[in-house]
């Protein structure tokens, strides 16, 4: 599959979720981007902000199973990756699955379960696969998840541990919407004439697997990939930051950055796109000093000021030129 028609099938499968989830285009964009790296997006937003819809509307507009997983304080590690149950017919234990067995996962309030099932998420986040009473299933593939949270409530939660926030490619926030946006909202709402908002699909499993296949052809020059290492490099060393983004992190900013160049229509990388997915990539990887919980620190201060010092790869650093427009590089 060539790079237009992927940038093609990426607008035609962003339409339709706006359809649902107005006037987040970019936003949108960073989703699909983590998706055609092959990784999983945690949504952290205030309630009533389309974090479950656009889940959903990604599940249909990319024709995947969709499962959707209610995390709560009594759910257990069996509860996502199923169970050997005894069936009186066959006089034998057999495997019920459970909702991990899926295209795409919604981990709904990922934060209101324990740490115990919150980590039975982490075999199959990284490896694809899960293990139950010492045999291991390998799930389906394409294969990802979608974890909301609210970042406001914190009575009955559990703070997602580190090194589970680090199988996040990307954390992403949609925020409230303006005015006119939130107006056009509730015009579609009576122009419909029902709760349920219709999404066409645009693909399925096979063509997702083949438009992360040609993501994996875009070319990286090795000063792009230098740059994001120095980013990643630069918040371990910020003055208020306790640890910051490990070597996945580096990975995380070119594997997104590879398919937010291709949404553009571009077959290489460049340092714009670097920056624009910096954020979402890095910020949730970046641990606060505690002595600045109380100040304006944050995760994504610390990237501003990594994308402020850090020197951007100049035009002659590249290896190949950069085209004109409607053109390939050379």
């Amino acid at each position: 599959m060539s790079i237009a028609e992927v940038s093609r099938l990426g607008s035609a499968i962003l339409d339709q979720v706006e359809r649902a989830v107005v006037g987040k285009r970019e936003p949108l964009t960073l989703v699909l981007a983590c998706i055609l790296a092959g990784g999983h997006v945690l949504l952290e937003d205030f309630p009533g902000l389309g974090k479950t819809l656009a889940a959903r509307s990604f599940a249909q507009a990319l024709g995947l199973d969709f499962t959707r997983a209610q995390f709560t304080p009594d759910l257990l590690p069996g509860d996502l990756t199923g169970s050997f149950i005894y069936d009186q017919k066959s006089s034998d234990f057999v495997f019920r699955r459970g909702p991990l067995f899926t295209g795409l996962l919604l981990a709904d309030e990922i934060n209101r379960t324990p740490p115990k099932t919150q980590s039975a998420l982490l075999e199959a986040m990284q490896e694809r696969q899960i293990t139950v009473e010492g045999q291991t299933f390998v799930l389906d593939q394409p294969f990802h998840v979608m974890a909301t949270a609210n970042p406001i409530e914190y009575e009955g939660t559990y703070p997602l541990p580190e090194a589970q926030l680090d199988r996040f490619l990307a954390r992403i926030s949609f925020g409230y919407p303006t005015a006119a946006e939130e107006a056009d909202v509730l015009a579609r709402r009576i122009e419909r004439r029902r709760e349920e908002t219709t999404v066409d699909q645009v693909t399925d499993a096979e063509g997702v697997l083949s438009l992360q296949a040609a993501v994996e052809t875009v070319t990286v020059d090795p000063s792009i990939g230098r740059y994001c290492v120095e980013l990643a490099r630069a918040t371990r060393q910020h003055v208020h930051v306790l640890m910051g983004s490990s070597p996945r992190g580096s990975l995380g900013l070119m594997l997104v950055a590879r398919g937010y160049a291709v949404l553009h229509d571009r077959d290489y990388l460049t340092p714009e796109d670097v920056k624009a997915v910096a954020e979402p990539v890095l910020a949730h990887r970046i641990t606060i000093k505690p002595e600045l919980w109380m100040s304006a620190a944050s995760g994504r201060s610390v990237v501003g000021d990594v994308l402020r010092s850090v020197a951007t790869p100049t035009p002659r650093e590249l290896s190949f030129h950069r085209p004109e427009p409607g053109g390939m590089p050379r």
